[in-house]
């Protein structure tokens, strides 16, 4: 349904976009990620046609609606838009605004706002809504021309967490429902991870890493891909023998061939207190009780840098509680620990890290 191949957006000297491309398709929900920044808003508004392109080109569809001299009216594209803030019309009731760009389709109002259980404020006033309410207007008004594509920036930041999770997943069904092909910018990873088909990461206007989130989360392509969706223990090593050898201990490496420099990345999660001595010792720096768990900050041997781990009140310790000062074992879920091959960006990031502990 969209092609975005080899797009690039430049206001004045300042590149936003360098040569992006990615394809959705037909009925797929995709999450535009990344950082402020990133460029992710302005692909979301090359493909509605609000920005124009440098280069490259956008094809929706099949036809080219933008690149090569070709450039299609935003109107004619057949694309529904939510924003940030909704862009409701405060003066048109709900009902109104849903009909605004469709004339008097009534059937087509009636049906949208039974669909989204807008119908008892079917007569109320942008300014009488919630914000969840307001959300699903937007995505009424959006939806009434029958868009072949969904675009949505941002459209759940400004609900408060309690709210968001229920206003997501009734946007979720609804467009899965409607089989809409829909795109989403986030800077969310883990909301990108629950609601996408797949996910593009965006980072400086470059296209970092694309493909189903289980692919962005347990094998991700680059360091900066890996420190998106969580802290990262970067351990740099040589791979022998189908390994890599680090301060934590040896991590398989398959596809790299002997002396490739590689990164194995291990996330806290991967690091589990042990119920018995292992060759991981750990110092407590502090604990903190979170409810089910417990935060624990710790000082590993080997690293400079302390680590904070997420454990289950049920711990070696039997009784829920880790003291500061007391040293515990830790031992690695080595076969989910993801390895990269070391690039040079790569390899300053983690001097980065080393110089600034």
């Amino acid at each position: 349904m969209l092609n975005v191949e080899n797009v690039i957006v430049r206001f004045g000297k300042t590149s936003v976009l360098d040569g992006v491309s990615i394809e959705v398709a037909r009925g797929e929900v995709v999450c535009l990620l990344g950082p402020s920044g990133s460029g992710k808003s302005t692909l979301l508004r090359v493909v509605a046609g609000v920005d124009r392109l440098s280069g490259g080109r956008v094809v929706i569809d099949g036809v080219e609606v933008s690149g090569h001299g070709t450039f299609v009216e935003p109107e004619n594209r057949r694309v529904g838009m939510v924003f940030q803030d909704y862009a409701l019309f405060p003066h048109l009731t709900v009902a109104a605004n849903v009909a605004f760009g469709i004339g008097h389709d009534r059937r087509t109002v009636a049906h949208l706002l039974d669909q989204l259980e807008l119908q008892e404020l079917a007569g109320s006033y942008p300014h009488q809504l919630s914000g969840g309410e307001s959300q699903r207007v937007a995505l009424a008004r959006a939806m009434a021309p029958r868009p072949r594509i969904l675009l949505m920036d941002e459209p759940f930041s400004s609900l408060d967490s309690r709210l968001r999770d229920d206003v997501r997943r009734h946007m979720l069904d609804f467009v899965r429902e409607s089989q809409t092909t829909t795109v989403i910018v986030t800077h969310d990873p883990d909301e990108a991870m629950r609601i996408g088909d797949r996910i593009a990461l965006l980072d400086a206007g470059r296209l970092v890493q694309f493909g189903p989130p289980e692919e962005l989360y347990f094998r991700p392509s680059t360091l900066p891909a890996a420190r998106f969706f969580s802290e990262v223990i970067a351990l740099p090593g040589t791979c022998r023998e189908g390994c890599i050898e680090t301060p934590l201990g040896r991590f398989r490496t398959p596809s790299f061939g002997a002396g490739t420099q590689a990164i194995a990345c291990i996330r806290p999660q991967h690091l589990l207190i042990a119920s018995r001595p292992t060759c991981i010792k750990a110092r407590v720096l502090s604990s903190e009780f979170c409810g089910e768990s417990r935060r624990v900050l710790v000082k590993i041997e080997g690293l400079e840098t302390p680590v904070a781990l997420n454990t289950s009140l049920l711990n070696a310790n039997g009784n829920g509680i880790i003291k500061p000062g007391i040293t515990i074992h830790l031992e690695i879920d080595a076969d989910k620990v993801p390895v990269i091959a070391s690039r040079q960006r790569d390899k300053e990031l983690v001097h980065a890290q080393q110089s600034s502990t």
